[in-house]
């Protein structure tokens, strides 16, 4: 008898996935900050970072599928699930938030700030307190840049975006009314969407460090266009990951229409990065 028919709580067994998922982030955090520094081999310890991540990501998930097609997950395993899913998409979205708050207090506020009396103006000639801007200090130095606008390969992934939370959907109700079919096929538009996505900001990144002249180093623009750009296309990446797993579970003939919740925590998930995305759209690439 499995312990969901039981109603006794599981317990797993203590794990090192953690660990190791700790020591992924700690490797992409100092392989960032060697590649911002110009440090050799930067990318190459973000890289092993990201490696050793992926190979978490799959071992963990391998252990909580085999539980769950075991059996052993319950109602109250489920309800602690939903929380914990719940509590991770709100951290991430104070995460954001905290980018978002920069980019209001450095448009909003400190550039109009800087653009006042005439100790700036002594300070920075000719500095227009305008946005976008790369800052009064390069600005004195006639660094110039072109702000990314928001027609073109922006509106074409927002389009993407948008339509990958309707076909994840779309397979959401056929996984409820017992339609295998459906629940694969929407899934595979889904992790093509969200790939295509992906290929099209890797573009949209190179042509701006090649023929823009933006850069991280373009002042505080450039500083806010690519860590929230960045950032979510992280998330998109991770996203994109689980549900390929999705699919292939799905493939493998995993989840009923009562039984679940690994499919819809990662709908949740990429509804959410739909919903961040939106808003990056608007405040980052239209509103200039």
């Amino acid at each position: 008898m499995s312990l969901a028919q039981t109603g006794k709580y599981y317990l797993p067994q203590p794990s090192l996935w953690p660990i190791i998922g700790s020591a992924a982030l700690l490797l992409m955090a100092v392989g960032g900050v060697m590649i911002l520094r110009e440090i050799h081999n930067g990318g190459w310890v973000l890289l092993a970072g990201v490696a050793i991540l992926f190979f978490m990501m799959f071992g963990w998930f391998g252990e909580v599928i085999r539980d769950s097609e075991a059996g052993r997950y319950n109602k109250q395993v489920d309800a602690s699930f939903r929380w914990s899913m719940s509590w991770f998409i709100f951290s991430e979205v104070m995460f954001f938030a905290a980018f978002f708050g920069a980019l209001f207090y450095t448009r909003v506020l400190s550039v109009p700030w800087l653009g006042e009396g005439d100790t700036m103006q002594q300070l920075w000639p000719g500095f227009k307190a305008t946005w976008p801007t790369a800052g009064p200090g390069l600005a004195a130095e006639g660094y110039q840049f072109t702000p990314m606008v928001a027609w073109g390969i922006p509106a074409i992934n927002t389009l993407l975006l948008l339509s990958s939370g309707v076909t994840v959907t779309w397979a959401h109700w056929g996984l409820k009314k017992g339609r295998r079919g459906q629940l694969i096929m929407g899934l595979a538009m889904t992790v093509t969407l969200g790939s295509v996505f992906l290929g099209l900001q890797a573009y949209e990144y190179h042509h701006a460090y090649t023929e823009m002249g933006l850069t991280l180093g373009a002042g505080v623009y450039g500083a806010t266009f690519f860590m929230l750009t960045g950032f979510h296309g992280f998330h998109v990446l991770v996203g994109t990951t689980m549900l390929i797993v999705m699919l292939l579970r799905s493939i493998a003939g995993h989840f009923t229409a009562e039984h679940h919740f690994a499919f819809e925590a990662v709908s949740w998930y990429w509804h959410f990065v739909d919903a961040v995305w939106a808003l990056l759209f608007i405040l980052v690439y239209w509103l200039l």
